[in-house]
C-alpha cells in the first residue's frame, strides 16, 4: 500500500542504509527471510478490569527475553489523581502474561505516576524510575504541581521489587525553580560504556504559574557503577519560543553520540524536538524541531534501537511509534536506516484511537509494541495492548534480518561545502549544529529571486537512484525550487517555511538515472515563502539504490489554522461535531460571500492533482457550500452538501472529492470556501492528491 505524505511536503522517510546493508551480488544466495507474524495480547482493559483507565507505559526486555510492562492504573480519569503502579511480565516472549502485581499503591490517594525501566544488561538487574505527585490544595486542575522521584529495582527478573529510594535532591542545583520531576516514561537505555541513562522532565508548580514562566524542560540521570548511585546529567539548553516539554526517548547512535526525541507540546499536530549529547548525556545540542516521522498530536511515543549501533557490524535499524494522525488515531511503527534521521519504511499497527506507546526487541529480532488504544476519549485509552510482530511483517517483506533492507546510500554533505560552493548571488555562511546530519548546515541568504547556489556531487555507481535531501525549515524560509543537471526531478519545489518552531525535514526529491562521474544540484530561490522570508537552508543530499519503493505519501494537506490557511472575517472553531481533519474545524454562518477561508498549499511539482476536502456532516450545514479551485488552466466551482458525509479515513477527516486538475509546483494554486450558502459552512481541510505514480 502506498502511503500518502504530510503537508511538510513529502517529508514522512528519507531512505538510509548501513555500510553492512549492500546490495548483494545477483550470484549470491540469500538467506530465506521469516514469514511475517503478527499477534496482540490486551494487558489491561477499563472495560474489564477494576480501574477507570490504564494510561502511560513503561516496557524492558531482560537479557533472558523475559518482558516486564507497567502502567498507570488510574482509579479517576486525572493525571493527578489516585494512580497505582501495576506490573505484568511475559517469560515466553509475550505469548502469556502473570496478572497485575502492584508495585505502588494509592492506599491512601497517593498519585504515582511516570514508570520508566532501565536494564543493565551486564548484571541483569532492572531499575523501575517513577515519581509521587502533589497538588497544592487550591490546584483545581487535573496536574500536579511538584512530585517526588524514586527508583526500585528487581533481581529477580521483576518477580520482586527493592525497598523505594528517592533520589529528588539530585535536581536541587539546577536554577529553574523546578518542582515536576516526571522520569521518562518508558524506558531508559545503557550505552556502550555500560553507563545507564534516562531522562527527566521538569517545571514548575502550575498554581498561579503562567504557562511561559513553567520553564518546561528536559535533563538526564545516569549511572556508572550498575545502579548502584546515581548522578544528574546535563539538562537540554532552554531557549526562546516554545522549550522541549518531555516524555523523552533516547537512541545511541553507531557513531556514540546519543539522540534525544521528545513531545514538544500538547494538543494540535507537531513534529518531534531532537537534541544530540556527545558525552554520553552530560551535556546536550540546543533542541531543533523534527519533521521526518510527520506532524502527529502531542504525545509520547516508542523510539528503540532494533539492531546495529556502536561496535556492530549488523544494519543500523531504529524503531519509532507513534499515532500517525494530528490526532489520537492509527498507530504506527516505522523503521529507520539512518539512525533515526528518518524513516523508511512504516505500517498501521491498529487505524482506531492510538495513544501513548513503547517499543522493545527481543532476542530473535522479535518487535514488542506496548500501546494505549481503543476508547471515546481524546485523551484516554481503553485498553492497554502488547503486540509482537516481526520485522518482515513491519516492511511487507522489504526488510528482514535474514537478508537485510537491500539498499546502499552515499551521503553529499552541504553543510561545511557551502563556502565553497557556487552561487550568483547573495550571501552563504555555514552553521555548526549537532542536530544537522554533517554537523553543520548552509545558510544561503539570496540577494534577489532567482539567486542560486549550486553544488556537485559524485556518483560511483551507474543506474537509477533515489535523491533525498535533508533541509532546514525557518519562519524566514523561502520558496525553492531544485535542477540536477539543468533538470528538474518529481519535487522540483519546496516550501521552506517553518510550521511551530524551525527544524529539519527530508523530501524525496525523486529517482534519477545518473552515469557515474560528476554532476550538479542547483538550490533557487523562486521567491517567498508562506511565512514571507526568503532564506534556503541545507544540510544533506543522499543518494540511494533500493530494491524496493519507500512508504511515501504522495499529497498534501493543509489544515485550518495550519501552514497556507488563511480567512477573512471572523471564523469560530469547533469540535461538537465528529468526522473532522486534525484538532478541529472553524465554521460560519450563511452569509454574502464576504467572509472567506482559503487553502494554499506548497505543491512538489507541476502535475495534476485530485482535490479532497473534510468537512463535518451536519443537518444545520449548507447544501450549496461552494469551494472555487483555482489551478493552472483557471478556476472551477464545485458545490458540496455539507450535510452528506464523506469517506473517512485512518488519519481523521471524512473526505470529499472536487475532481481532478492540473496545478503548476509552487504556491499559485489553491482552493477557497466562502459563506455564501443556505447554512453553516464548514472550513477544516483540503487534500491534493498527485494522480501521476512515484
Amino acid at each position: 500500500m502506498t502511503m500518502p505524505i504530510s503537508r511538510r511536503a513529502f517529508a514522512l522517510g528519507l531512505a538510509a542504509g548501513a555500510a553492512a546493508a549492500a546490495l548483494p551480488s545477483p550470484a549470491a544466495a540469500a538467506p530465506a527471510a521469516a514469514e511475517p507474524f503478527f499477534a496482540e495480547a490486551t494487558l489491561w482493559d477499563s472495560a474489564v478490569d477494576p480501574l477507570a483507565s490504564y494510561h502511560v507505559y513503561g516496557l524492558a526486555v531482560l537479557p533472558d527475553d523475559t518482558i516486564l510492562a507497567c502502567t498507570e492504573g488510574r482509579h479517576e480519569n486525572c493525571d493527578a489523581g489516585p494512580h497505582d503502579l501495576l506490573v505484568r511480565r511475559s517469560t515466553d516472549k509475550g505469548q502469556t502474561w502473570s496478572p497485575s502485581q502492584a508495585v505502588a499503591l494509592a492506599d491512601e490517594g497517593q498519585c504515582w505516576s511516570n514508570p520508566t525501566f532501565v536494564v543493565d544488561r551486564v548484571t541483569g538487574e532492572v531499575f523501575l524510575f517513577h515519581g509521587l505527585c502533589v497538588r497544592l490544595p487550591e490546584n483545581t486542575s487535573c496536574s500536579a504541581d511538584s512530585s517526588t522521584f524514586y527508583v526500585i529495582s528487581s533481581t529477580d527478573g521483576g518477580a520482586t521489587w527493592s525497598e523505594r529510594r528517592e533520589l529528588t535532591s539530585l535536581f536541587d542545583h539546577f536554577t529553574y525553580d523546578w518542582a515536576m520531576h516526571g522520569p521518562g516514561p518508558g524506558h531508559g537505555i545503557q550505552l556502550d560504556s555500560g553507563r545507564l541513562l534516562l531522562t527527566v522532565s521538569h517545571r514548575t508548580i502550575i498554581t498561579g504559574v503562567p504557562t511561559a514562566e513553567r520553564h518546561y524542560g528536559v535533563s538526564t540521570v545516569y549511572s556508572d557503577d550498575h545502579g548502584r548511585t546515581w548522578q544528574s546529567g546535563g539538562e537540554v539548553p532552554m531557549g526562546e519560543g516554545y522549550p522541549v516539554v518531555g516524555e523523552a526517548r533516547l537512541v545511541q547512535r553507531d557513531d556514540g553520540t546519543v539522540v534525544m526525541s521528545s513531545r514538544p507540546g500538547s494538543g494540535n499536530d507537531w513534529p518531534r524536538d531532537i537534541a544530540v549529547s556527545g558525552d554520553g548525556g552530560l551535556t546536550w545540542s540546543p533542541p531543533r524541531m523534527d519533521f521526518s516521522p510527520g506532524l502527529f498530536n502531542g504525545v509520547d511515543t516508542g523510539f528503540v534501537r532494533h539492531t546495529g549501533g556502536p561496535g556492530s557490524q549488523d544494519v543500523n535499524r531504529v524503531l519509532f511509534s507513534r499515532p500517525d494522525a494530528p490526532m489520537r488515531w492509527n498507530m504506527t511503527v516505522a523503521v529507520s536506516y539512518d539512525e533515526g534521521h528518518s524513516f523508511r519504511y512504516s505500517r498501521s499497527i491498529n487505524p482506531g484511537r492510538g495513544y501513548y506507546s513503547d517499543l522493545a526487541s527481543l532476542s530473535d529480532g522479535t518487535i514488542v509494541l506496548l500501546y494505549g488504544c481503543d476508547g471515546d476519549l481524546d485523551g484516554t485509552p481503553r485498553r492497554v495492548a502488547a503486540a509482537r510482530f516481526n520485522l518482515e511483517w513491519l516492511t511487507r517483506g522489504r526488510d528482514s534480518l535474514a537478508t537485510g533492507p537491500k539498499l546502499t546510500e552515499s551521503t553529499h554533505d552541504l553543510g561545511v561545502p557551502a563556502v565553497r560552493a557556487r552561487r550568483s548571488g547573495g550571501q552563504v555562511s555555514v552553521v555548526l549544529e549537532a542536530t544537522a546530519r554533517g554537523g553543520a548546515r548552509a545558510l544561503f541568504v539570496p540577494a534577489a529571486t532567482g539567486d542560486y547556489i549550486e553544488y556537485p556531487f559524485t556518483v560511483a555507481h551507474d543506474g537509477t537512484h533515489e535523491l533525498w535531501l535533508r533541509y532546514y525549515r525557518s519562519a524566514g524560509g523561502g520558496l525553492m525550487t531544485v535542477t540536477v543537471d539543468g533538470k528538474k526531478p518529481r519535487t522540483s519545489t519546496l516550501d521552506l517555511t517553518a510550521y511551530r518552531g524551525d527544524g529539519y525535514d527530508v523530501a524525496l526529491l525523486g529517482r534519477m538515472s545518473l552515469r557515474p562521474g560528476r554532476h550538479t544540484i542547483r538550490f533557487t530561490l523562486a521567491g517567498p515563502g508562506r511565512g514571507g522570508g526568503t532564506t534556503l537552508s541545507l544540510d544533506q543530499l543522499s543518494l540511494v539504490r533500493a530494491s524496493a519503493s519507500p512508504d511515501v505519501r504522495d499529497e498534501v494537506t493543509v489544515d485550518n489554522g495550519g501552514l497556507g490557511f488563511e480567512v477573512t472575517g471572523t471564523w469560530p472553531s469547533g469540535r461538537s461535531v465528529p468526522g473532522y481533519y486534525g484538532f478541529n474545524y472553524v465554521t460560519h454562518a450563511k452569509g454574502t460571500g464576504a467572509n472567506v477561508a482559503r487553502w494554499r498549499p506548497a505543491l512538489p511539482g507541476d502535475d495534476r492533482y485530485e482535490v479532497l476536502v473534510s468537512y463535518t456532516a451536519d443537518p444545520n450545514r449548507a447544501t450549496n457550500a461552494t469551494y472555487v479551485v483555482h489551478h493552472a488552466a483557471g478556476t472551477t466551482s464545485v458545490t458540496v452538501n455539507q450535510q452528506n458525509r464523506g469517506v473517512p479515513d485512518p488519519r481523521t477527516g471524512e473526505w470529499t472529492s472536487l475532481g481532478t486538475f492540473s496545478f503548476k509546483a509552487g504556491l499559485a494554486g489553491y482552493v477557497e470556501l466562502s459563506d455564501a450558502a443556505d447554512g453553516y459552512v464548514i472550513a477544516d481541510a483540503v487534500r491534493f492528491r498527485r494522480q501521476a505514480p512515484l
